[in-house]
Protein backbone atom coordinates (compact mmCIF):
# COMPACT_ATOMS: atom_id res chain seq x y z
CA UNK A 1 0.00 0.00 0.00
CA UNK A 2 1.21 3.21 -0.77
CA UNK A 3 0.49 5.96 1.23
CA UNK A 4 -1.17 9.71 0.67
CA UNK A 5 1.10 12.98 2.07
CA UNK A 6 -0.83 14.73 4.58
CA UNK A 7 1.03 17.88 3.97
CA UNK A 8 2.08 19.86 1.12
CA UNK A 9 5.74 20.19 1.03
CA UNK A 10 8.04 21.88 -1.60
CA UNK A 11 10.33 20.47 -3.76
CA UNK A 12 13.96 19.73 -3.62
CA UNK A 13 16.77 18.71 -5.78
CA UNK A 14 19.44 17.92 -3.06
CA UNK A 15 20.52 19.45 -0.09
CA UNK A 16 22.64 22.29 -2.07
CA UNK A 17 18.87 23.34 -3.39
CA UNK A 18 17.69 22.61 0.12
CA UNK A 19 19.86 24.84 1.48
CA UNK A 20 19.30 27.84 -1.64
CA UNK A 21 15.49 27.78 -0.76
CA UNK A 22 15.56 28.03 3.03
CA UNK A 23 17.89 30.12 2.91
CA UNK A 24 15.63 32.52 0.47
CA UNK A 25 12.53 31.59 2.54
CA UNK A 26 13.64 32.06 6.25
CA UNK A 27 17.22 34.57 5.74
CA UNK A 28 16.57 36.69 8.71
CA UNK A 29 14.71 34.23 10.78
CA UNK A 30 17.55 31.99 13.24
CA UNK A 31 18.67 28.63 12.09
CA UNK A 32 20.72 27.92 15.02
CA UNK A 33 21.51 29.21 18.86
CA UNK A 34 24.52 28.69 19.88
CA UNK A 35 25.60 28.97 23.62
CA UNK A 36 28.86 31.76 23.80
CA UNK A 37 31.46 31.90 26.18
CA UNK A 38 29.72 33.61 29.11
CA UNK A 39 26.46 31.06 28.67
CA UNK A 40 24.17 33.39 26.70
CA UNK A 41 23.20 32.27 23.90
CA UNK A 42 24.04 34.32 20.28
CA UNK A 43 21.27 33.85 16.95
CA UNK A 44 22.66 32.36 13.95
CA UNK A 45 20.43 33.58 10.81
CA UNK A 46 19.86 31.51 8.10
CA UNK A 47 21.41 33.69 5.67
CA UNK A 48 24.63 33.31 7.86
CA UNK A 49 24.33 29.78 8.31
CA UNK A 50 24.46 29.45 4.37
CA UNK A 51 27.62 32.01 4.07
CA UNK A 52 29.36 29.81 6.05
CA UNK A 53 28.55 27.06 4.15
CA UNK A 54 29.80 28.11 1.47
CA UNK A 55 32.43 29.84 2.71
CA UNK A 56 33.83 26.48 4.31
CA UNK A 57 33.01 24.60 1.00
CA UNK A 58 34.95 27.11 -1.00
CA UNK A 59 38.24 26.72 1.39
CA UNK A 60 37.85 22.79 1.24
CA UNK A 61 38.19 23.26 -2.76
CA UNK A 62 40.94 25.52 -2.55
CA UNK A 63 42.61 23.04 -0.08
CA UNK A 64 42.56 20.31 -3.40
CA UNK A 65 39.43 18.23 -1.29
CA UNK A 66 37.42 18.15 -4.52
CA UNK A 67 35.87 14.47 -4.78
CA UNK A 68 37.06 13.57 -1.95
CA UNK A 69 35.95 12.27 1.43
CA UNK A 70 35.96 14.88 4.21
CA UNK A 71 35.35 13.43 7.83
CA UNK A 72 33.45 14.93 10.69
CA UNK A 73 33.65 13.98 14.64
CA UNK A 74 32.62 15.71 17.67
CA UNK A 75 29.77 16.36 20.16
CA UNK A 76 26.59 17.94 18.46
CA UNK A 77 27.25 22.16 17.52
CA UNK A 78 27.31 24.61 14.65
CA UNK A 79 30.76 23.84 13.05
CA UNK A 80 29.40 20.36 12.56
CA UNK A 81 26.42 21.41 10.44
CA UNK A 82 28.41 23.26 8.39
CA UNK A 83 31.24 20.92 7.57
CA UNK A 84 28.50 18.36 6.73
CA UNK A 85 26.72 20.82 4.41
CA UNK A 86 30.47 22.24 3.17
CA UNK A 87 31.32 19.07 2.55
CA UNK A 88 28.62 17.80 0.32
CA UNK A 89 27.18 20.85 -1.71
CA UNK A 90 29.78 20.53 -4.07
CA UNK A 91 33.43 19.61 -2.31
CA UNK A 92 32.85 15.36 -2.01
CA UNK A 93 31.29 12.56 0.42
CA UNK A 94 31.17 13.48 4.31
CA UNK A 95 31.98 10.79 6.74
CA UNK A 96 30.21 11.41 10.15
CA UNK A 97 32.16 9.37 12.70
CA UNK A 98 31.50 8.57 16.56
CA UNK A 99 33.61 10.07 19.17
CA UNK A 100 32.89 7.69 21.22
CA UNK A 101 34.62 5.28 19.37
CA UNK A 102 37.70 3.45 20.69
CA UNK A 103 40.93 5.43 19.19
CA UNK A 104 42.41 2.61 17.26
CA UNK A 105 38.51 2.06 15.66
CA UNK A 106 38.71 5.73 14.53
CA UNK A 107 42.06 5.02 12.96
CA UNK A 108 40.73 2.56 11.38
CA UNK A 109 37.57 3.72 9.91
CA UNK A 110 39.39 6.88 8.55
CA UNK A 111 42.24 4.62 6.33
CA UNK A 112 38.84 2.58 5.50
CA UNK A 113 37.08 5.79 3.64
CA UNK A 114 40.39 7.05 2.39
CA UNK A 115 39.39 10.08 4.46
CA UNK A 116 41.96 13.43 2.95
CA UNK A 117 40.62 15.74 6.21
CA UNK A 118 39.07 15.33 9.26
CA UNK A 119 37.03 18.23 11.28
CA UNK A 120 37.53 17.48 14.64
CA UNK A 121 35.97 19.31 18.12
CA UNK A 122 38.45 20.42 20.44
CA UNK A 123 37.29 17.89 22.80
CA UNK A 124 39.03 15.59 21.20
CA UNK A 125 42.33 16.72 20.75
CA UNK A 126 44.51 14.21 22.88
CA UNK A 127 42.57 11.48 20.56
CA UNK A 128 43.18 13.28 16.97
CA UNK A 129 47.02 13.90 17.77
CA UNK A 130 47.60 9.95 18.41
CA UNK A 131 45.64 9.40 15.77
CA UNK A 132 47.38 12.36 13.33
CA UNK A 133 50.78 9.89 12.64
CA UNK A 134 49.30 6.64 12.25
CA UNK A 135 46.56 7.72 9.15
CA UNK A 136 48.82 9.43 6.30
CA UNK A 137 46.28 9.14 4.25
CA UNK A 138 44.44 12.40 5.95
CA UNK A 139 46.23 15.28 4.56
CA UNK A 140 44.58 18.00 6.90
CA UNK A 141 43.30 18.11 10.30
CA UNK A 142 40.90 20.82 10.71
CA UNK A 143 40.44 21.66 14.36
CA UNK A 144 37.25 24.00 15.42
CA UNK A 145 38.30 25.25 18.04
CA UNK A 146 41.72 26.09 17.25
CA UNK A 147 42.71 29.66 17.23
CA UNK A 148 45.63 29.11 15.07
CA UNK A 149 47.45 26.98 12.10
CA UNK A 150 50.14 24.45 13.07
CA UNK A 151 51.40 22.50 10.19
CA UNK A 152 49.11 20.12 8.93
CA UNK A 153 46.75 21.38 11.53
CA UNK A 154 44.40 23.85 10.40
CA UNK A 155 42.01 26.51 12.57
CA UNK A 156 38.32 26.05 11.67
CA UNK A 157 38.06 29.71 12.16
CA UNK A 158 40.79 30.59 9.95
CA UNK A 159 40.10 28.30 7.13
CA UNK A 160 36.20 29.99 7.44
CA UNK A 161 37.68 33.00 6.94
CA UNK A 162 39.77 32.60 4.04
CA UNK A 163 36.57 30.91 2.42
CA UNK A 164 34.71 34.52 3.16
CA UNK A 165 37.78 35.67 1.54
CA UNK A 166 38.01 33.91 -1.80
CA UNK A 167 34.23 34.16 -2.15
CA UNK A 168 34.40 38.19 -1.82
CA UNK A 169 37.11 37.32 -4.64
CA UNK A 170 35.23 35.63 -6.87
CA UNK A 171 35.82 32.20 -6.11
CA UNK A 172 32.70 30.50 -7.54
CA UNK A 173 34.65 27.01 -7.88
CA UNK A 174 32.42 25.75 -5.10
CA UNK A 175 28.66 28.07 -5.59
CA UNK A 176 28.50 26.53 -8.94
CA UNK A 177 29.59 23.29 -8.75
CA UNK A 178 27.14 20.71 -10.13
CA UNK A 179 25.32 17.82 -7.77
CA UNK A 180 25.01 14.43 -8.89
CA UNK A 181 21.68 13.44 -6.73
CA UNK A 182 22.36 9.75 -7.06
CA UNK A 183 26.14 9.63 -6.32
CA UNK A 184 27.21 8.53 -2.64
CA UNK A 185 27.61 11.82 -0.83
CA UNK A 186 27.64 11.00 2.27
CA UNK A 187 29.29 7.72 3.91
CA UNK A 188 27.72 6.37 7.47
CA UNK A 189 29.88 3.33 9.25
CA UNK A 190 27.12 1.34 10.79
CA UNK A 191 27.54 0.34 14.64
CA UNK A 192 29.95 -2.77 15.58
CA UNK A 193 33.18 -3.88 16.04
CA UNK A 194 35.59 -2.59 13.10
CA UNK A 195 35.88 -5.85 11.32
CA UNK A 196 31.69 -5.50 11.45
CA UNK A 197 31.08 -1.91 10.72
CA UNK A 198 29.83 -1.36 7.73
CA UNK A 199 29.99 1.77 5.55
CA UNK A 200 26.63 2.80 3.94
CA UNK A 201 26.63 4.97 1.36
CA UNK A 202 23.51 7.81 0.64
CA UNK A 203 23.04 10.06 -1.63
CA UNK A 204 21.22 13.46 -2.21
CA UNK A 205 18.48 11.78 -3.19
CA UNK A 206 18.32 9.17 -0.77
CA UNK A 207 18.08 11.85 2.38
CA UNK A 208 15.81 14.63 0.01
CA UNK A 209 13.39 11.90 -0.70
CA UNK A 210 13.14 11.11 2.86
CA UNK A 211 12.67 14.61 4.36
CA UNK A 212 10.17 15.30 1.89
CA UNK A 213 8.45 12.41 3.02
CA UNK A 214 8.59 12.71 6.60
CA UNK A 215 7.78 16.39 6.18
CA UNK A 216 4.34 15.09 3.82
CA UNK A 217 3.67 12.81 7.20
CA UNK A 218 4.28 14.72 10.16
CA UNK A 219 3.13 18.75 10.72
CA UNK A 220 6.25 20.94 10.97
CA UNK A 221 6.81 24.46 10.34
CA UNK A 222 9.46 27.82 11.16
CA UNK A 223 7.38 28.35 14.00
CA UNK A 224 8.81 24.77 15.23
CA UNK A 225 12.37 25.01 17.48
CA UNK A 226 14.43 21.61 18.12
CA UNK A 227 16.60 20.97 20.75
CA UNK A 228 19.55 18.34 19.38
CA UNK A 229 19.83 15.61 21.86
CA UNK A 230 20.75 12.62 20.08
CA UNK A 231 24.11 12.43 17.83
CA UNK A 232 24.08 14.01 14.32
CA UNK A 233 27.03 11.61 13.38
CA UNK A 234 23.62 9.04 13.49
CA UNK A 235 21.19 9.26 10.40
CA UNK A 236 18.58 9.47 12.29
CA UNK A 237 19.25 12.52 14.20
CA UNK A 238 20.93 14.22 11.08
CA UNK A 239 17.61 14.07 9.20
CA UNK A 240 14.90 14.30 11.43
CA UNK A 241 17.28 16.76 13.68
CA UNK A 242 19.04 18.36 11.62
CA UNK A 243 18.24 18.52 7.70
CA UNK A 244 14.33 18.31 8.16
CA UNK A 245 14.49 21.50 10.67
CA UNK A 246 16.48 23.30 8.16
CA UNK A 247 14.16 22.42 5.19
CA UNK A 248 11.45 23.92 7.65
CA UNK A 249 13.11 26.87 8.46
CA UNK A 250 12.84 26.24 12.05
CA UNK A 251 15.81 26.74 15.12
CA UNK A 252 17.98 24.28 16.31
CA UNK A 253 19.95 24.38 19.87
CA UNK A 254 22.25 21.77 20.84
CA UNK A 255 21.85 19.56 24.55
CA UNK A 256 25.42 20.09 26.44
CA UNK A 257 25.38 16.35 27.88
CA UNK A 258 22.40 13.76 28.94
CA UNK A 259 22.84 15.51 32.28
CA UNK A 260 22.30 18.85 31.03
CA UNK A 261 19.09 17.98 29.21
CA UNK A 262 16.23 19.86 31.90
CA UNK A 263 18.62 22.48 31.97
CA UNK A 264 18.77 22.94 28.40
CA UNK A 265 14.99 22.15 28.03
CA UNK A 266 14.92 25.00 29.76
CA UNK A 267 16.53 27.27 28.54
CA UNK A 268 15.79 26.72 24.79
CA UNK A 269 12.22 25.97 25.11
CA UNK A 270 12.08 23.72 21.87
CA UNK A 271 8.73 22.63 20.28
CA UNK A 272 9.58 19.68 19.50
CA UNK A 273 12.47 16.47 20.51
CA UNK A 274 13.78 13.86 18.61
CA UNK A 275 14.39 11.33 21.22
CA UNK A 276 15.24 7.44 21.71
CA UNK A 277 12.99 5.16 24.05
CA UNK A 278 15.41 5.23 26.86
CA UNK A 279 15.44 8.97 27.55
CA UNK A 280 11.53 9.10 26.63
CA UNK A 281 10.78 6.53 29.30
CA UNK A 282 13.21 8.14 31.86
CA UNK A 283 11.60 11.90 30.97
CA UNK A 284 8.41 9.92 32.08
CA UNK A 285 9.78 7.66 35.20
CA UNK A 286 11.03 11.65 36.64
CA UNK A 287 7.51 13.05 36.60
CA UNK A 288 6.30 10.01 38.37
CA UNK A 289 9.32 10.25 40.55
CA UNK A 290 8.33 14.00 41.39
CA UNK A 291 5.08 13.45 41.90
CA UNK A 292 6.06 10.67 44.61
CA UNK A 293 7.66 13.17 46.61
CA UNK A 294 4.72 15.04 48.25
CA UNK A 295 1.90 13.01 49.84
CA UNK A 296 -0.92 12.44 47.80
CA UNK A 297 0.42 13.81 44.39
CA UNK A 298 0.15 10.55 42.41
CA UNK A 299 -3.04 10.12 43.10
CA UNK A 300 -3.90 13.57 42.39
CA UNK A 301 -1.92 13.35 38.71
CA UNK A 302 -3.63 10.30 37.65
CA UNK A 303 -6.77 11.34 38.62
CA UNK A 304 -6.38 15.02 37.03
CA UNK A 305 -5.14 12.87 33.94
CA UNK A 306 -8.16 10.25 33.58
CA UNK A 307 -10.14 13.79 33.57
CA UNK A 308 -8.31 15.96 31.17
CA UNK A 309 -9.07 12.46 28.99
CA UNK A 310 -12.43 12.39 29.59
CA UNK A 311 -12.86 15.82 28.90
CA UNK A 312 -11.06 15.80 25.78
CA UNK A 313 -13.67 13.43 24.39
CA UNK A 314 -16.10 16.12 24.77
CA UNK A 315 -13.94 18.43 22.83
CA UNK A 316 -12.36 20.38 26.00
CA UNK A 317 -8.67 20.68 26.31
CA UNK A 318 -7.14 21.85 29.55
CA UNK A 319 -3.93 19.57 29.60
CA UNK A 320 -1.81 22.81 29.18
CA UNK A 321 -3.44 24.22 32.06
CA UNK A 322 -3.71 20.76 34.42
CA UNK A 323 -0.16 20.14 33.79
CA UNK A 324 1.55 23.67 33.68
CA UNK A 325 4.27 22.51 36.33
CA UNK A 326 5.07 19.72 34.11
CA UNK A 327 5.31 21.53 31.24
CA UNK A 328 7.26 24.22 32.30
CA UNK A 329 10.27 21.94 33.65
CA UNK A 330 10.85 21.06 29.70
CA UNK A 331 10.45 24.29 28.52
CA UNK A 332 7.20 24.79 28.50
CA UNK A 333 6.71 24.67 24.45
CA UNK A 334 7.18 21.03 24.01
CA UNK A 335 4.39 19.79 21.53
CA UNK A 336 5.85 16.62 19.66
CA UNK A 337 8.27 14.45 20.70
CA UNK A 338 9.41 11.59 17.74
CA UNK A 339 10.60 8.18 19.14
CA UNK A 340 12.72 6.12 17.24
CA UNK A 341 15.57 3.83 17.34
CA UNK A 342 13.61 0.81 19.41
CA UNK A 343 9.94 0.38 20.73
CA UNK A 344 9.06 2.48 23.58
CA UNK A 345 6.09 1.13 26.19
CA UNK A 346 3.13 2.11 25.03
CA UNK A 347 1.95 3.19 28.20
CA UNK A 348 4.24 6.27 28.37
CA UNK A 349 3.66 7.59 25.09
CA UNK A 350 0.03 7.32 26.31
CA UNK A 351 0.82 8.87 29.45
CA UNK A 352 2.56 11.88 27.60
CA UNK A 353 -0.51 12.83 25.38
CA UNK A 354 -2.54 12.60 28.69
CA UNK A 355 -0.13 15.46 29.51
CA UNK A 356 -0.71 17.21 26.50
CA UNK A 357 2.35 16.12 24.56
CA UNK A 358 1.85 14.15 21.37
CA UNK A 359 4.44 11.25 20.87
CA UNK A 360 5.20 9.89 17.24
CA UNK A 361 6.77 6.57 16.88
CA UNK A 362 8.81 6.24 13.94
CA UNK A 363 10.89 3.00 12.28
CA UNK A 364 14.04 3.10 10.31
CA UNK A 365 17.73 2.37 9.61
CA UNK A 366 20.58 3.56 8.60
CA UNK A 367 19.77 2.24 5.16
CA UNK A 368 16.72 3.62 4.66
CA UNK A 369 17.80 7.44 5.06
CA UNK A 370 16.81 6.18 7.66
CA UNK A 371 12.79 6.63 8.24
CA UNK A 372 11.10 4.31 6.90
CA UNK A 373 7.26 4.29 8.84
CA UNK A 374 6.02 6.50 11.10
CA UNK A 375 2.94 7.53 13.18
CA UNK A 376 0.45 10.41 12.23
CA UNK A 377 -1.15 12.84 14.83
CA UNK A 378 -4.36 12.16 13.86
CA UNK A 379 -4.24 8.51 13.83
CA UNK A 380 -1.70 6.92 16.04
CA UNK A 381 -1.21 3.24 17.80
CA UNK A 382 0.97 2.68 20.91
CA UNK A 383 1.73 -0.54 20.08
CA UNK A 384 2.75 0.40 16.44
CA UNK A 385 5.62 2.19 14.42
CA UNK A 386 2.97 3.60 11.89
CA UNK A 387 2.38 3.76 8.64
CA UNK A 388 5.09 3.60 5.70
CA UNK A 389 5.82 7.12 4.85
CA UNK A 390 4.77 8.26 1.16
CA UNK A 391 6.75 6.76 -1.62
CA UNK A 392 8.08 4.16 0.09
CA UNK A 393 7.03 0.03 0.12
CA UNK A 394 7.44 -2.05 2.82
CA UNK A 395 6.24 -5.80 3.19
CA UNK A 396 6.66 -8.89 5.67
CA UNK A 397 7.82 -11.92 3.13
CA UNK A 398 8.66 -15.02 4.38
CA UNK A 399 5.38 -15.19 7.07
CA UNK A 400 4.83 -17.79 9.81
CA UNK A 401 1.29 -18.47 10.88
CA UNK A 402 1.66 -15.79 13.46
CA UNK A 403 2.35 -13.48 10.70
CA UNK A 404 5.79 -12.63 11.93
CA UNK A 405 8.39 -11.98 8.71
CA UNK A 406 11.07 -10.18 7.67
CA UNK A 407 10.21 -6.52 7.31
CA UNK A 408 11.46 -5.36 3.31
CA UNK A 409 11.75 -1.92 1.92
CA UNK A 410 11.72 -0.49 -1.59
CA UNK A 411 11.64 3.43 -2.47
CA UNK A 412 14.37 6.44 -3.30
CA UNK A 413 15.60 6.21 0.54
CA UNK A 414 17.16 3.30 -0.36
CA UNK A 415 20.75 2.74 -0.09
CA UNK A 416 23.12 2.98 -2.38
CA UNK A 417 24.93 -0.23 -1.12
CA UNK A 418 27.64 -0.92 1.54
CA UNK A 419 31.05 0.40 0.78
CA UNK A 420 33.41 -1.49 -0.75
CA UNK A 421 31.40 -4.49 0.06
CA UNK A 422 30.17 -6.18 -3.07
CA UNK A 423 29.14 -9.45 -0.60
CA UNK A 424 27.10 -7.55 1.98
CA UNK A 425 25.45 -5.03 -0.47
CA UNK A 426 23.96 -8.62 -2.25
CA UNK A 427 23.07 -9.83 0.90
CA UNK A 428 20.51 -7.07 1.96
CA UNK A 429 19.71 -5.77 -1.83
CA UNK A 430 17.28 -7.81 -3.94
CA UNK A 431 14.96 -6.67 -6.80
CA UNK A 432 15.27 -3.48 -5.25
CA UNK A 433 14.15 -4.56 -1.74
CA UNK A 434 16.16 -4.14 1.22
CA UNK A 435 16.14 -6.70 3.62
CA UNK A 436 16.50 -5.45 6.95
CA UNK A 437 17.26 -8.01 9.38
CA UNK A 438 14.09 -6.82 10.93
CA UNK A 439 11.09 -9.07 11.66
CA UNK A 440 7.40 -7.92 12.29
CA UNK A 441 4.01 -7.87 11.44
CA UNK A 442 1.39 -5.62 9.54
CA UNK A 443 -2.19 -5.52 10.03
CA UNK A 444 -5.27 -4.94 8.03
CA UNK A 445 -4.95 -1.11 7.91
CA UNK A 446 -1.19 -1.30 6.84
CA UNK A 447 0.14 -0.61 10.69
CA UNK A 448 3.17 -2.31 11.36
CA UNK A 449 4.55 -3.62 14.36
CA UNK A 450 8.23 -4.71 15.09
CA UNK A 451 8.55 -8.21 17.25
CA UNK A 452 12.91 -8.11 17.08
CA UNK A 453 15.69 -8.93 14.71
CA UNK A 454 15.94 -11.63 12.79
CA UNK A 455 19.24 -12.50 14.19
CA UNK A 456 18.25 -12.03 17.76
CA UNK A 457 15.06 -14.86 17.67
CA UNK A 458 15.78 -17.68 20.00
CA UNK A 459 14.73 -20.57 18.02
CA UNK A 460 13.89 -24.23 20.29
CA UNK A 461 14.66 -27.52 19.50
CA UNK A 462 11.06 -28.02 18.71
CA UNK A 463 10.97 -24.89 16.11
CA UNK A 464 9.48 -22.62 18.13
CA UNK A 465 10.59 -18.79 17.64
CA UNK A 466 11.43 -16.12 20.95
CA UNK A 467 12.05 -12.60 20.59
CA UNK A 468 14.19 -11.56 23.00
CA UNK A 469 12.86 -8.16 22.54
CA UNK A 470 8.97 -9.08 23.96
CA UNK A 471 10.61 -10.77 26.64
CA UNK A 472 12.86 -7.87 27.86
CA UNK A 473 9.87 -5.45 27.60
CA UNK A 474 7.77 -7.99 29.87
CA UNK A 475 10.81 -7.73 32.25
CA UNK A 476 11.77 -3.75 31.89
CA UNK A 477 8.30 -3.24 33.05
CA UNK A 478 9.29 -3.73 36.27
CA UNK A 479 9.81 -1.26 38.87
CA UNK A 480 12.78 -2.90 40.16
CA UNK A 481 14.14 -3.72 36.95
CA UNK A 482 16.46 -0.65 35.49
CA UNK A 483 17.47 -2.77 31.95
CA UNK A 484 17.92 -6.30 31.15
CA UNK A 485 18.80 -8.36 27.89
CA UNK A 486 17.35 -12.03 26.96
CA UNK A 487 19.17 -14.49 25.07
CA UNK A 488 18.86 -18.81 24.37
CA UNK A 489 21.17 -21.55 25.09
CA UNK A 490 21.36 -24.90 24.34
CA UNK A 491 21.61 -27.05 27.51
CA UNK A 492 24.06 -29.54 27.70
CA UNK A 493 22.99 -33.65 27.48
CA UNK A 494 19.13 -31.53 27.11
CA UNK A 495 17.14 -31.42 23.88
CA UNK A 496 16.20 -27.65 25.41
CA UNK A 497 16.67 -24.22 24.71
CA UNK A 498 17.28 -22.24 27.61
CA UNK A 499 15.89 -18.93 27.75
CA UNK A 500 18.64 -16.80 30.20
CA UNK A 501 18.71 -12.97 31.10
CA UNK A 502 21.07 -10.50 32.71
CA UNK A 503 19.53 -8.19 34.35
CA UNK A 504 20.36 -4.97 36.19
CA UNK A 505 18.15 -4.10 39.05
CA UNK A 506 17.43 -0.12 39.66
CA UNK A 507 18.99 -0.02 43.32
CA UNK A 508 17.27 3.06 43.85
CA UNK A 509 13.86 2.01 43.78
CA UNK A 510 14.12 -1.08 45.72
CA UNK A 511 15.74 0.90 48.68
CA UNK A 512 12.98 3.57 48.17
CA UNK A 513 10.68 0.99 48.24
CA UNK A 514 11.57 -1.70 51.19
CA UNK A 515 13.42 1.58 53.29
CA UNK A 516 16.98 0.31 52.83
CA UNK A 517 19.57 2.35 53.56
CA UNK A 518 21.65 -0.03 51.38
CA UNK A 519 21.22 -3.31 49.05
CA UNK A 520 23.67 -6.28 48.91
CA UNK A 521 23.68 -8.57 45.78
CA UNK A 522 22.11 -11.24 47.56
CA UNK A 523 18.64 -8.76 48.49
CA UNK A 524 18.94 -7.76 44.90
CA UNK A 525 18.87 -11.33 43.73
CA UNK A 526 15.69 -12.54 45.86
CA UNK A 527 13.94 -9.62 44.48
CA UNK A 528 14.21 -9.64 40.91
CA UNK A 529 14.02 -13.22 41.30
CA UNK A 530 10.60 -12.64 42.49
CA UNK A 531 9.44 -9.97 39.90
CA UNK A 532 11.23 -13.09 37.44
CA UNK A 533 8.51 -15.30 38.81
CA UNK A 534 5.55 -12.63 38.37
CA UNK A 535 7.10 -12.43 34.56
CA UNK A 536 6.94 -16.18 33.99
CA UNK A 537 3.50 -16.07 35.22
CA UNK A 538 2.13 -14.08 31.77
CA UNK A 539 4.61 -16.34 29.27
CA UNK A 540 3.93 -19.82 27.77
CA UNK A 541 6.56 -22.58 29.25
CA UNK A 542 9.10 -22.25 26.54
CA UNK A 543 9.21 -18.57 26.95
CA UNK A 544 10.21 -18.87 30.31
CA UNK A 545 13.43 -17.55 31.70
CA UNK A 546 14.93 -20.60 33.29
CA UNK A 547 18.28 -18.39 34.34
CA UNK A 548 19.05 -15.00 35.03
CA UNK A 549 22.36 -12.83 36.77
CA UNK A 550 22.07 -9.85 38.19
CA UNK A 551 24.50 -7.49 36.50
CA UNK A 552 25.89 -4.41 38.30
CA UNK A 553 26.48 -1.73 35.61
CA UNK A 554 24.31 -0.56 32.33
CA UNK A 555 25.07 -2.57 29.23
CA UNK A 556 27.40 -0.81 27.25
CA UNK A 557 24.92 0.57 24.28
CA UNK A 558 25.18 2.27 20.36
CA UNK A 559 24.81 6.31 20.14
CA UNK A 560 21.11 5.59 20.11
CA UNK A 561 21.12 3.51 23.37
CA UNK A 562 20.80 0.27 22.14
CA UNK A 563 22.23 -2.80 23.95
CA UNK A 564 25.31 -3.87 21.89
CA UNK A 565 24.27 -7.73 22.42
CA UNK A 566 27.33 -9.40 20.29
CA UNK A 567 29.54 -7.82 23.50
CA UNK A 568 26.81 -8.68 25.99
CA UNK A 569 25.95 -12.53 25.64
CA UNK A 570 27.80 -14.37 28.12
CA UNK A 571 26.04 -15.81 31.98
Amino acid sequence: MIHKPLFKVRHIENLKDMMEQSCRLYGDKDAFLVKTGDDTCRGIKYKEFKRDVDALGTAFTELGLKDGFIAVIGENRYEWCVTYLAAVNGTGVIVPLDKELPVQEIENLLLRSRAKALVFSGKLDREIKRISSAVPSVKYFIGMDLEEDDGSFLSYGRLLQRGKDALDSGNRAFTDAPIDNEAMSILLFTSGTTDLAKGVMLSHKNICSNLMAVCSSIYIDEKDSVLSILPLHHTYECTAGFLVMVYNGCTISFNEGLKHIAKNLREAQPTILILVPLILENMYKKIWEQAGKTRGMKTKLRTAMFMSNVLRVFGIDLRRKLFKRIHDNVGGRIRLIISGAAAIEPSVSRGFRSLGITVIQGYGLTECSPIVAVGREKNLRDDSIGQPLPGVEVKVVGAGSDGIGEIVVKGDNVMLGYFENRLATDRVLKDGWLYTGDLGKVDKDDFYTITGRKKNVIVTKNGKNIFPEEVEAYLNKSAFILESMVWGKEEENSEETLVCAQIVPDYEAIKEKFKLETVSREEAGKIIGNEVKLVNRNMPLYKRIRHFTIRENEFEKTTTRKIKRYLEKTV
